[in-house]
């Protein structure tokens, strides 16, 4: 289980998969097999940063070996 804030702090989104989409960082949460969405969790001034962040988020989730985790998105 993966607990994200997003960049804005208005929302802590428990995501299934978290995809990079150029500047941005996607998280997606499923609700049920047919009920899928995605919400923004961060945009950063280039792709190499959100690719970097995700890398971050990764490192987080070895971290923990399986256990429930969180992450806040950095504001830049």
């Amino acid at each position: 289980m993966l607990w994200i804030s997003t960049q804005d702090k208005h929302s802590l989104i428990n995501v299934k998969e978290v995809t990079v989409n150029g500047k941005k960082i996607k998280g997606f949460v499923s609700g049920s097999s047919l009920d899928e969405w995605s919400k923004d969790l961060g945009k950063y001034e280039s792709n190499e940063r959100a690719l970097e962040v995700l890398n971050e988020i990764f490192k987080k989730i070895e971290e923990i070996n399986g256990i429930s985790a969180t992450y806040a998105m950095p504001k830049k």
